[in-house]
């Protein structure tokens, strides 16, 4: 009999959720047990995703909490926005860990989330009770934990490479310009002509200016690390290649600090966490190198004639932006290695 952690996915047919059943497949300590999707109730989920033909899992109709008790330890909701803050209350209340991959929790404040989400944002209760799952900043407070947000995919790339700069106060947060860019699989599976192949083919576009959801969530985070509030100009673009996120970040430098500087930084502040890499002077991350892999790789460039630093961070958008990172969180949680199901270097080319 398996002594593994079971696992229930609900959205488990969206790209976020297929990529935790691939993780999970080869995890030592748990297993997906249950999978629960409103679009494809009842049907196989090799039927829409034939690589997965050799997972068996049990099919839930329903999300009836006593139910996936029965069957699970740990759940992960991998729904659209809106649907996890209706669903957390009643899965933590049967007693099950919950990790949420959707944004429902992300925001502390409900009136920031019906803003910026346009929904009717979770209880406060909930929002305080959920721990933010930044593994490499707040992997402390995810230890032990029975709730987990997990960021979002453009939040990780960008704070990941600016939370260090701002706490040690190496750039002026007030200065901050981001520029990101996301593969087409950021905007999931379902059908839309801005996704379409002919809108996108050999197309590159910019997208919610000043109006994208992620925003509050990295000033939150950033407000937080600076000690003060911090609000900036996050810019989005799709790409036409389907997996990967390349946030460019500028600031500027305050004491004359040095790539070198930043480097050493860097390199202290991510010691004894494996997934971040920092690049050497002069060498910069690309989107490729992290394909596939729970990595985020970050690279500087500081240009003394402007004053500015350049910092570019580069992460798999459904799996160090989403999936592998809920799976890190998971670890966190049950105390175990956090590169448990993890440690596989990136598809290349």
């Amino acid at each position: 009999m398996s002594t593994k952690l079971k696992a229930a996915i609900i959205g488990s047919t969206g790209y976020g959720g297929v990529e935790l059943i691939r993780l999970l497949a080869s995890h030592p300590q748990a297993e997906v047990t249950s999978v629960i999707s409103s679009s494809s109730a009842g049907a196989p989920i090799a039927e829409g995703y034939p690589h997965l033909t050799e997972i068996r899992t049990d099919l839930l109709d329903d999300v009836d909490p006593a139910l996936i008790k029965s069957k699970a330890d740990v759940v992960f909701i991998a729904t659209p926005a809106g649907i996890a803050a209706k669903l957390s209350p009643s899965l933590l209340e049967a007693g099950l860990k919950v990790i949420d991959i959707s944004g429902d929790h992300r925001l502390r404040s409900r009136e920031q989330y019906e803003t910026w989400y346009k929904k009717e944002p979770a209880h406060q209760q909930y929002l305080d009770r959920a721990v933010y799952g930044l593994a490499e900043v707040y992997g402390d407070a995810v230890l032990g934990a029975d709730f987990v947000s997990n960021p979002g995919c453009y939040p990780t790339a960008t704070l990941l490479g600016l939370v260090p700069a701002v706490e040690a106060g190496y750039i002026d947060p007030s200065t901050i310009i981001i520029d990101a860019k996301s593969g087409v699989s950021g905007a999931g599976r379902g059908a839309s002509l801005g996704y379409h192949y002919p809108e996108i083919n050999e197309n590159f576009k910019a997208y919610k200016l000043n109006k994208h959801q992620h925003i509050p969530e990295i000033e939150q985070v950033l407000s937080s690390a600076a000690g003060h509030p911090v609000v900036t100009t996050f810019t989005t673009h799709l790409v036409p290649m389907t997996r990967g996120i390349m946030s460019t970040m500028y600031a500027t430098i305050k004491d004359g600090r040095s790539a070198e500087d930043f480097i050493s930084l860097y390199r202290n502040y991510y010691e004894g966490r494996p997934f971040v890499r920092i690049r050497k002077q002069d060498t910069w991350p690309a989107t490729k190198e992290v394909w596939g892999s729970n990595y985020c790789d970050i690279g500087f460039a500081v240009d003394e004639r402007t004053g500015r630093v350049t910092i570019v961070s580069v992460i798999d958008n459904l799996v160090k932006g989403a999936a592998g990172q809920a799976v890190q969180n998971l670890n966190l949680m049950m105390g175990w290695d956090e590169t448990l199901g993890l440690r596989f270097v990136p598809v290349y080319p």
